[in-house]
């Protein structure tokens, strides 16, 4: 074989091997970021958790029941976490901005049991965090909050996550009180009345239909709130408390398994964790 041929072979060798890595990443990095906000299931047939401390799965067991889940019990940056004033930092202007830029793409709704997940399936937009883009892929809810201001709990909570590239994971936080109707699921409305744990397609839905514009942002880096309890999630919580009614949290509450009424894992410890308070001069989000 000539020289010419085996440097042939081997730059079509090496571009081989680095085709097939590249695949195997981005499919990794999928299947992470499908973990993270439940398109696989969090549990198995065996192991399951739940909110109720009485049944002895509930948050403050969940450490013990799978190695996996391990971080719930022994993280050290867990999520949520009560949002005190004297332990967040102020920053005003433009610094660390939070971009958003959805657009409608074809999304399905499903009941897990513990709560109601919205996924998006096609290119739904990202937000962007100091120049990293992270794309949609679904929001659910808590009832009650999880994440509390000065300690005080709100009525609701939507988690609005979004995964990058390398499978890394950005949610944002929206708390709910108790009055007008949230127009995201006023549009949900009569699709979470017949949700089942099968998946149902809502067709073209916006994202653009969860309002969270605020001039104040948290941001602070977090957990998933759930089992796994995967740390390096980066939170964002809006400052600004929106309104929900009573009937639309009733709804979502009537709609989960047994024990999931309340699906609101308590807050957990700071220990010693940066939190940052963003506030902008402009009122777009």
């Amino acid at each position: 074989m000539t020289t010419c041929c085996c440097y042939k072979v081997f730059f079509f060798l090496v571009s081989l091997i680095f085709l097939i890595l590249c695949s195997s990443f981005t499919v990794l990095a999928a299947a992470s970021g499908r973990e993270l906000i439940g398109f696989e299931p969090a549990t198995n047939d065996t192991t399951s958790f739940s909110y109720i401390e009485a049944t002895g799965r509930g948050s403050s067991k969940w450490g013990q029941l799978d190695p996996k889940w391990k971080a719930c019990g022994d993280g050290k940056s867990q999520s949520p976490i009560d949002l005190l004033d004297q332990n967040v930092k102020v920053l005003y202007g433009q610094e660390d901005q939070l971009r958003r830029d959805y657009k409608p793409a074809n999304a399905t709704i499903i009941s897990r049991g513990r709560d109601i997940l919205v996924s998006w399936k096609g290119d739904a937009g990202k937000i962007s965090i100091n120049g990293t883009d992270y794309n949609l892929q679904g929001s659910h809810w808590h009832v009650p909050s999880e994440h509390t201001f000065n300690f005080k709990k709100y009525d609701m909570e939507l988690h609005i996550v979004h995964v990058n590239s390398l499978g890394e994971t950005a949610v944002v936080g929206v708390l709910y009180k108790y009055g007008k109707p949230d127009p995201f699921l006023s549009k949900l409305f009569p699709y979470i009345k017949s949700v089942t744990k099968q998946e149902k397609s809502l067709g073209i839905f916006s994202p653009n239909n969860m309002v969270f514009g605020s001039r104040k942002l948290y941001r602070y880096i977090g957990s998933l709130s759930v089992p796994p309890c995967s740390e390096g999630v980066i939170w964002t919580v809006v400052k600004k408390v929106k309104t929900v009614s009573r009937e639309q949290v009733q709804l979502l509450r009537d709609v989960v398994d047994y024990g999931y009424q309340a699906n609101a894992r308590p807050v957990q410890p700071l220990n010693g964790r940066a939190v940052k308070l963003f506030i902008r001069p402009s009122k777009n989000l």
